[in-house]
């Protein structure tokens, strides 16, 4: 069974679904009414993205379980590891994966992730460092990775 809860954030409203002990979705969403989390794995989550929001946590740890095609699953996996406050280009991430000419699939892999956030696809930019697509929009994108302290990015 899913259960589900609706939060609000920095970001606006956060839909947080689990579904057989595990996060399956973390996705940004409008005018749904604000639900309390109703089971211990949504209400640590909500901690969670609480501390996160409130500069005292800089990695999840949660169990995740999230919907999609092996190579999905891999940039996501990849995804997390990306330091808080680290960027990283599509590029970069397509040569993490084993496959440095897949920027693209990368692109649409991140574009698919259904756990925003915790799997932080917001870390990724373009290869001029430029912020590029962001499925909660790039206003949002520039909050987080101004919240890690990355944005803009420094000089060398």
């Amino acid at each position: 069974m899913e259960y589900r809860c609706v939060l609000i954030s920095p970001c606006g409203q956060l839909e947080l679904a689990e579904e057989n002990g595990a996060i399956t979705r973390l996705a940004f969403v409008e005018d749904l009414p604000l639900t309390p989390p109703c089971t211990p794995l949504l209400e640590q989550a909500a901690a969670q993205l609480e501390e996160y929001f409130a500069g005292q946590r800089r990695e999840f740890s949660l169990p995740l379980a999230p919907a999609g095609t092996p190579f999905q699953q891999k940039v996501w996996r990849a995804l997390c590891e990306i330091p808080y406050g680290q960027l990283c280009s599509y590029g970069q991430l397509a040569a993490k994966v084993g496959n440095p000419k897949a920027s693209r699939a990368v692109g649409m892999a991140n574009h698919r992730n259904p756990i925003a956030i915790i799997q932080p696809c917001h870390r990724v930019v373009g290869a001029d460092g430029s912020l590029t697509g962001y499925g909660g929009g790039l206003d949002k994108k520039e909050l987080l990775l101004r919240l890690e302290g990355c944005w803009p990015p420094r000089k060398p």
